[in-house]
């Protein structure tokens, strides 16, 4: 067999398996949320307003200050001044302090700020709240949503476990959020397949609709350069690729029929690493836009059915 011939063998080969593996089209979207302001100011506080004898003393005065800042959301000062009111704060004044322990967690988590969050919630009095408290449930939904962003499962599925039990229809609903926002779509089909969430359906339809497969862009540019990045509507980059894979190939060929070998080798070797490469930038592009897509579908739907955690807050400062 010729070098040539061997060359477009081997090639030819190299190609078919590729084109075989297995393509992972799981997807990791980037989900997040946008709170308006006046949504968190219409939330009540759980707790009774402080009376005249409380706003006379130090810690009362402090508090007063951190409720100001809370009003325009000043998340920082907010927390400064809880924490100062916190140190003048009477030991046996417990139902306050479970107050300005709220507070205060609240302001890391509306931050965003998660791993702090379940910190200071584990150094706090409210690791302690009863079962019938009225903050149970928010303190709950708060905790979930903290172990879901920094990825602790386990402790995530203990507390939605716990949820079940007290709060079955809110602990699902954080359920769906969590699927929603990671991505499992098999999860949200089962939800789907529920009378009570008939929104699914549309929004798993347009998805299928509009989604590219990994697979078929890899196998379009294994047989072809550039088409795959072609069939995700990437113009130039199927244009680059399709002339740098031919360049390589031609180089490849001129050296080979003209017995050049060691400038033939170099060249294919320049190649398969522009081809292999190509096929496996095809698959992973098609992941990307299948989450950019999928992103798009799941944010205003999460909104507009108030699936984020932090849109069942029943309280707030």
């Amino acid at each position: 067999m010729s070098s040539s011939k061997l060359f477009f063998v081997t090639l030819g080969i190299f190609s078919l398996f590729s084109s075989c593996t297995r393509v992972q089209e799981e997807i990791e979207p980037r989900i997040d949320y946008a709170v308006q302001d006046q949504y968190l100011l219409r939330l009540p506080s759980p707790f009774p307003p402080l009376s005249s004898t409380e706003r006379g003393t130090d810690w009362g005065k402090e508090y007063t200050i951190a409720k100001g800042f809370a009003k325009e959301l000043d998340l920082y000062q907010t927390s400064t001044s809880c924490r100062r009111a916190l140190f003048l704060l009477p030991k046996k004044e417990k139902e306050r302090e479970l107050e300005l322990d709220f507070d205060i967690l609240l302001c890391y988590y509306i931050g965003k700020r998660y791993e702090e969050a379940i910190y200071f919630f584990e150094h706090s009095s409210l690791r302690f709240l009863e079962a019938h408290h009225i903050l149970n449930q928010d303190l709950l939904t708060i905790l979930f949503d903290c172990y879901a962003k920094t990825e602790n499962k386990l402790k995530s599925e203990q507390i939605l476990t716990h949820m079940l039990s007290l709060y079955p229809q809110e602990a699902r609903l954080l359920a769906l959020s969590q699927a929603l926002q990671t991505g499992d779509l098999p999860a949200v089909e089962a939800f789907a397949k529920q009378p009570d969430y008939p929104y699914l359906q549309g929004f798993l339809t347009d998805y299928d609709r509009l989604k590219k497969s990994p697979k078929t862009a890899k196998l379009l540019n294994a047989f072809l350069p550039g088409a795959g990045y072609l069939y995700l509507g990437q113009k130039q980059s199927a244009v680059t690729a399709f002339l740098l894979n031919g360049l390589f190939i031609g180089a490849s060929c001129y050296f080979f029929l003209h017995d050049n070998i060691p400038a033939g080798v170099i060249f294919a070797g320049f190649e398969a690493g522009w081809y292999f490469g190509g096929i496996t930038g095809a698959a992973q592009e098609a992941k990307f836009y299948n989450e950019r897509i999928y992103e798009a579908l799941a944010s205003p739907l999460m909104n507009q059915e108030r699936l984020f955690p932090i849109l069942s807050l029943r309280y707030a400062f």
